[in-house]
């Protein structure tokens, strides 16, 4: 039977940006481990609009809308009140990006989204209207680069900060307490910095498959520390 969360539950911060399917996939693999053992879930920002800027381009807070950024600074209206309702957000932001092929991305979007989670569809245009919005999306942001980090998912377990795990089929069930208890294993060694299973040929086209929604639904151009990502059969993209 799941646990409720309790302050003695076990915790992780939990950055994300909802524009990576990376860390969408990691996102449900979490949320697993809280419906088995209630860990509780931190929700926190990073932004990959910021950290891939090309230098001439504007910051994301300079621009009236950013794609990732925006969605971000609507959750963070939403967790000054409620880091349940930042929860919702992000799964059903998400799940519209990398599994239904939407554009939450897109204001009309994310203002049905939201009240189709039962909030006020309002509640995009009030986070775009304050200004210290951006404040709590950059102060995740930076919480990260200054721990080391370079993207998402980035999970931060007592203060111990690791990129990943990166999954493309989230385990469920015992397999995700399984895979929590390897991560927070992982994390009482801070000199191991990397473990990683290469990806063959095959690996790609699988991520191809799985990730079809979200390439056709992306208006911008996945970068992962200064190299364009390419996919299998994918549509070319205009940087934004």
């Amino acid at each position: 039977m799941a646990m409720e969360a309790t302050a003695a539950a076990p915790s992780v911060r939990f950055h994300f940006d909802v524009m990576c399917p990376w860390a969408y996939q990691t996102s449900r693999w979490i949320r697993a481990v809280r419906d088995e053992i209630g860990v509780a879930i931190d929700w926190r920002f990073f932004s990959l609009e910021e950290v891939n800027r090309v230098e001439v381009k504007k910051h994301p807070w300079e621009r009236d809308w950013s794609y990732g950024w925006s969605m971000m600074r609507i959750g963070a209206l939403l967790r000054r009140s409620s880091m349940s309702d930042l929860d919702a957000w992000y799964e059903r932001a998400g799940r519209a990006l990398h599994v239904e092929g939407h554009k939450p991305h897109e204001p009309d979007v994310a203002r049905y989204l939201l009240a189709e989670i039962g909030l006020d569809p309002s509640l995009v245009d009030e986070a775009l209207a304050d200004p210290t919005t951006h404040d709590d999306v950059k102060a995740d942001h930076e919480a990260v680069i200054a721990a080391g980090g370079y993207g998402v998912p980035t999970l931060f377990i007592n203060d111990h900060c690791l990129f990943g795990p990166v999954l493309l089929n989230p385990p469920s069930g015992a397999d995700a307490v399984d895979l929590w208890n390897a991560v927070t294993v992982w994390a009482r060694f801070p000199e191991l910095y990397e473990l990683q299973h290469p990806k063959t040929e095959r690996d790609g086209q699988r991520i191809a498959e799985v990730f079809r929604p979200y390439l056709e639904a992306r208006d911008w151009v996945s970068i992962d520390r200064g190299r364009v990502i390419s996919f299998p059969s994918t549509r070319s993209q205009e940087p934004s």
